[in-house]
């Protein structure tokens, strides 16, 4: 296999990052409380809350396998425009 068919973990986002290592975790069988004790870890500071992790932990036991923030609703960053700006 290609060192170029999946992305280096560095250039993923924290967030993107700890959630592909859930998954891994979820995969191995591991519990809620040890892959959480284990992505706090190593995150340390930059680690998601337990809330996510919880939440991330019961989409990947149910089945999900995309490791993809799910679109928000809401306004779309693009109605900051200089154009908008400019008429505020």
């Amino acid at each position: 296999m290609s060192g170029d068919t999946f992305p280096a973990l560095s250039s993923l986002d924290k967030p993107m990052e700890q959630r592909v290592n859930l998954k891994f975790l979820v995969k191995l069988g591991r519990t809620f409380t040890e892959a959480y004790a284990m992505l706090q870890e190593v995150y340390g500071k930059e680690f998601l809350s337990r809330t996510q992790v919880f939440e991330w932990f019961k989409r990947f036991k149910e089945g999900r396998e995309t490791t993809e923030a799910d679109p928000r609703p809401g306004r779309p960053s693009t109605s900051k425009t200089d154009e908008n700006i400019e008429k505020n």
